[in-house]
């Protein structure tokens, strides 16, 4: 556990949103904070902020993708703060878009940012942690490093990327106990990103309901600094997270594809847009994005779980349409050992996932036939009214 008053605290990505609470935040409790993005002069509101509430904060305009930048902006923590505690990776962008009708440059931008630039983050600092024997690796990830999205490729290829990036990092990091790697999930948050974001569908952007405060998720950052863990879900639990990838991937991605074309159909329409791809937004260091809506904020979280166990029942009905595979000698099931937590009492979700070989049913269905169809918005919507489930809007008639 960190000192709580007095931490060296470093965030990329503090211009504005979950970036800016979190700067905030620690500055409530006494933090030294060096706070980096491309947007100098947002920076500069969010530092101001950040003193007024207590806490000492200077800036580093920085583009994470570029390594050389990485690495001046962690010697110039060291040389403001005298030590690193924490490290916060916050940097993300975006752009949506059916993939064919997104230029490559956009796809490109947003791997080389969300991915490359989470590296080039890890790589300037991990040497600081390893000289002063401590440290704390914040991985902003989203739910979408668990649940792929439709319309935003390039973002859930970066997100699941950031996993692996995690989580093989940890294991060459398990000889030092007191330097940590933590990822946070959390699902969609009230932030000026959302308007930032690259679009290519023809029409105006918005979030479903109950979308978070942006301080809830800098809470759930500062609670890693007094007990690091590996994964930190923040709107839903990491468990329903994973277990909707495990039983219903492709099932989950259907019915957001058909929720997304749906809506953009009726969006009001909006030009094709880079957004802030290529270069900062004009900002002015805000912290939300003005979507919430406290009525359906209620709703959400009942909403959100019924939607996901939708998903796995429609999954399991999928699974139960694809009928038994031609048999064969089974291999042995293979235990999936993913920490929940991190340090010496990581608790393992033990899991048994059964491999795959000639003649054993895979994600594809099983060999020698065609994959059946997705379930049809009727199928989902009846699965909904078996379970009790609120049917999702975009499903009625």
């Amino acid at each position: 556990m960190l000192k709580r008053h007095g931490q060296a605290i470093v965030i990329t990505g503090a211009s504005s949103g979950i970036g800016a609470a979190t700067a905030e935040a620690f500055a409530a409790r006494g933090a030294r904070l060096v706070l980096a993005a491309r947007d100098g002069d947002a920076l500069e509101a969010v530092a101001a902020r950040c003193r007024a509430a207590g806490g000492t904060a200077s800036i580093v305009p920085t583009d994470i993708t570029d390594a050389a930048a990485c690495v001046a902006l962690a010697e110039a923590a060291v040389t403001a703060l005298g030590e690193i505690d924490l490290w916060f990776s916050d940097v993300g962008i975006g752009v949506v878009g059916r993939f064919t009708d997104v230029p490559m440059a956009d796809h490109r931008r947003v791997i080389e940012t969300n991915l490359i630039g989470r590296l080039n983050d890890a790589h300037a600092v991990l040497p600081v942690f390893l000289a002063q024997g401590h440290g704390i690796f914040v991985n902003m990830v989203s739910v979408g490093g668990l649940l792929a999205a439709p319309w935003a490729v390039a973002y859930a290829a970066s997100k699941f990327g950031l996993r692996g990036f995690s989580q093989a990092l940890r294991g060459e990091l398990h000889g030092h106990p007191d330097i940590h790697i933590c990822d946070v999930f959390p699902t969609f948050v009230d932030t000026p990103a959302i308007r930032h974001a690259g679009n290519y569908t023809g029409g105006e952007t918005s979030v479903p309901p109950g979308v978070l405060d942006p301080r809830t998720v800098a809470r759930a950052v500062m609670r890693l600094a007094d007990r690091p863990r590996a994964a930190t879900a923040v709107g839903a639990p990491l468990l329903a997270m994973k277990l909707g990838q495990l039983l219903g991937p492709n099932i989950g991605a259907a019915i957001m594809d058909r929720a997304l074309g749906r809506y953009f159909a009726q969006a009001a329409p909006a030009a094709s847009t880079s957004g802030n791809l290529h270069q900062p937004p004009a900002d002015d260091g805000a912290i939300d994005g003005g979507f919430r809506d406290p009525e359906r904020g209620r709703k959400a979280a009942t909403l959100g779980a019924a939607t996901l166990g939708v998903a796995l029942v429609a999954g399991l009905a999928l699974a139960r349409r694809r009928g038994p595979a031609r048999a064969a000698p089974e291999p042995a099931p293979t235990p999936a050992r993913e920490a929940i937590s991190d340090g010496p009492n990581a608790r393992p979700l033990n899991e048994t996932v059964a491999g795959t070989g000639p003649g054993i049913a895979d994600d594809a269905g099983t060999p020698g036939r065609e994959p059946p169809p997705a379930p049809s918005d009727a199928e989902v919507a009846e699965v909904a009214r078996r379970i009790g489930a609120p049917v999702p809007e975009v499903l009625r008639p």
